[in-house]
């Protein structure tokens, strides 16, 4: 396996990318979520990256405009879409062998790629999609709920409670929102759910389960979707070793489908 930099153009800027090299004609295109670099949080995203190019699969990263090492705006989520469609014919340029490519993008990079309805590529994998507008408001009360489901198994959360550590106002009011019914999809949710409509390839949502957003998502999503696959122990990042193996499995398997 070897890594290799490179640049390619979107809209008159240069944007910076990393491909580990592999022989088969599926290959990964990573998405950053936020203003995350390429390499992930914690590295993460070049770690699985070397992961897969060992299994044989190229990888293909990238920062989209405006985000680390590539140039022009910083236009956020929402105007990516040129930036991914750019990203998708570099790789298949850097890499000719390939007939399949899969995408795969953590937060707002999901959303941003059933936004784009799959932006071009084959097959997507979601992780934690973003459906939240205002980054203000309280947490939805699915999100409350999985913290009070963690709280309570939780030994030395409960030895606070029982201690008197607990400002029980506060406790209450919070307990209230999260037995409130979830809120109605926000218009971005809509959005995405119409784009992911329009994508014609497979699927797959891959959940943290102690992920905020994650919980919010599944608040704001049609209920009993198959597509969905959860890892209780994950947190956003998938930094947990077992949560980066259930990752890095997961994502195996759709590139071997």
């Amino acid at each position: 396996m070897s890594r290799r930099h490179l640049t390619f153009a979107c809209e008159g800027s240069t944007l910076a990318a990393t491909l580990d090299e592999g022989d088969a004609t599926t290959g990964l295109l990573v998405v950053s979520g936020g203003n995350e670099l390429r390499s992930g949080a914690w590295g993460g995203q070049a770690q699985l990256a070397a992961h897969l190019a060992a299994a044989g699969f190229p990888t293909f990263r990238f920062d989209r405009r405006g985000v680390g090492d590539s140039e022009g705006p910083n236009g956020e989520f929402r105007t990516s879409a040129p930036d991914i469609a750019a990203a998708l014919a570099a790789f298949r340029k850097a890499c000719p062998q390939l007939t399949r490519v899969a995408a795969m993008g953590n937060c707002d990079a999901a959303s941003a790629l059933m936004l784009a309805q799959g932006a071009g590529c084959d097959a997507l994998i979601l992780t934690n999609p973003w459906t939240i507008e205002d980054d203000a408001a309280a947490p939805p009360p699915e999100a409350l709920r999985g913290h009070y489901r963690q709280r309570l198994a939780n030994p030395a959360a409960l030895k606070r409670l029982l201690r008197g550590e607990v400002k029980l106002g506060a406790l209450f009011a919070s307990l209230l929102r999260a037995l409130r019914p979830a809120p109605p999809p926000t218009g971005l949710a809509q959005d995405m759910a119409a784009g992911i409509a329009g994508f014609a390839g497979p699927a797959s949502f891959l959940l943290a389960g102690r992920d905020r957003t994650a919980q919010a998502f599944v608040a704001a999503w049609q209920k009993g979707d198959p597509r969905i696959r959860s890892c209780e122990v994950a947190s956003h990042s998938f930094v947990e070793p077992q949560a980066r193996e259930w990752l890095a499995k997961r994502v195996l398997e759709v590139l071997r489908g």
